[in-house]
């Protein structure tokens, strides 16, 4: 049993599958339009952002996993947490980005110069997290071969393979912040990806 609801984690629903005609966040876009903004939150204060956001409808995405485990009364237990710690991902107007600002939930912010990346990124974090395997958030990247799963049930995806503890994984990360999640991978076919 969860010991809170899981909170919206993005929206609108289809902010990631929208078009990818958003401009880079460097200045160069005019008054109104649609940029991508990474917002650095105070300590454990996503789930809060996330709630003010959406009260002011401001697009966002800042991905969610369920963790389980056992209390000390020995009841398992399920709770929700971000898979990225501190950030939370905005999208429009410098006006929605003063606005997001302005809640008082956020430390700094930053720009987005590829948003295309971001959100082809984005939305590989979003489907792998709908597959319903344990997923691993991984703080930092190290090398490997990068490949696209063939088959199997992470079949399309791309990233970096690794073998830690001796099991094989597959690390799935947004290149923007270096950060990602691993899935255990068993039995697959991989391809080389470049």
């Amino acid at each position: 049993m969860p010991i809170l609801d899981r909170e919206v984690d993005l929206f609108p629903n289809d902010l990631l599958e929208r078009s990818l005609d958003v401009v880079p966040c460097d200045g160069s876009g005019q008054e109104g339009q649609s940029q991508w903004f990474a917002m650095y939150t105070l300590a454990r204060y996503e789930k809060k952002l996330m709630r003010q956001l959406f009260d002011r409808q401001i697009a966002y995405y800042a991905p969610v996993i369920s963790k389980r485990y056992r209390s000390a009364n020995g009841r398992v237990r399920t709770s929700y947490i971000p898979l990225f710690s501190n950030y939370v991902f905005v999208n429009g107007t410098e006006e929605d980005r003063f606005n997001a600002v302005s809640t008082g939930s956020i430390s700094r912010w930053l720009p987005v110069k590829d948003p295309s990346r971001l959100i082809t990124d984005l939305r590989q974090i979003r489907n792998l997290i709908a597959t319903g395997v344990p997923i691993t958030p991984e703080d930092r990247l190290e090398a490997g071969d990068k490949v696209r799963v063939r088959t199997g049930a992470f079949a399309g995806f791309y990233g970096v393979v690794t073998k830690r503890q001796g099991e094989t994984k597959l690390l799935v990360y947004v290149d923007f912040m270096g950060q990602g999640a691993s899935v255990n991978l068993d039995d697959c076919q991989l391809d080389p990806w470049e």
